[in-house]
């Protein structure tokens, strides 16, 4: 028995120094050798003003503007991410989700309920997620091209160019990073 567990200590102890030290100096490593911006993220500027990150979402909330995707905790990513833990029985949460489908439908007259994808009104698992779908980009056009005095077309077609493929062309879904796509949006004329 006491053999057993000085070998339950020493593989406690080995694990932890590879998974605890070693293992995420090597991540850190390759991240700050291959990831943009020496693993730093990337840096989105406007001429020589920095105004976000690619991965990191922000608000906009304004009717010019793609809406972002709600965020558990007001899009402050200085003390890390995380989701709301409130699941679909919490009555609190339901008032929530309920709260935001209402604001959606009075900035996006026209639109059903039934029409709203889940994602404008659901926090994403770690609060900070800078991607929209297809369909949240697309059934925000009607109240941006109002909104800014452009064709309906016009916005589609810049929400298609803007739109990011699946990684490697078969991983995950087509999605549009919305800090991208509404600079773009003040871009276009």
């Amino acid at each position: 028995m006491l053999s057993y567990l000085k070998q339950s200590v020493i593989i406690t102890l080995v694990l932890f120094v590879f998974l605890g030290g070693i293992y995420p100096l090597f991540v850190v490593g390759i991240a700050r050798v291959v990831g943009p911006n020496g693993g730093k993220g990337e840096i989105i500027k406007r001429g020589e003003k920095i105004v976000g990150f690619a991965n990191v979402a922000q608000p906009f909330t304004s009717d010019k503007y793609f809406n972002s995707r709600p965020s558990a905790f007001n899009f402050d990513a200085t003390n890390g991410s995380y989701g709301s833990n409130a699941g679909p029985s919490n009555p609190d949460y339901l008032a929530t989700v309920q709260s935001r489908i209402d604001t959606f439908l009075v900035h996006n007259p026209g639109i059903n309920k039934s029409d709203i994808p889940s994602e404008l009104v659901t926090a994403s698992g770690s609060g900070l997620d800078p991607h929209l779908s297809p369909e949240a980009a697309y059934v925000q056009i009607a109240r941006i091209a109002q909104v800014r005095k452009l064709s309906q077309d016009k916005v589609k077609a810049l929400v298609d160019e803007q739109m990011e493929d699946r990684f490697l062309g078969i991983f995950g879904p087509r999605q549009v990073n919305v800090l991208k796509l509404n600079l773009a949006l003040d871009n276009l004329k």
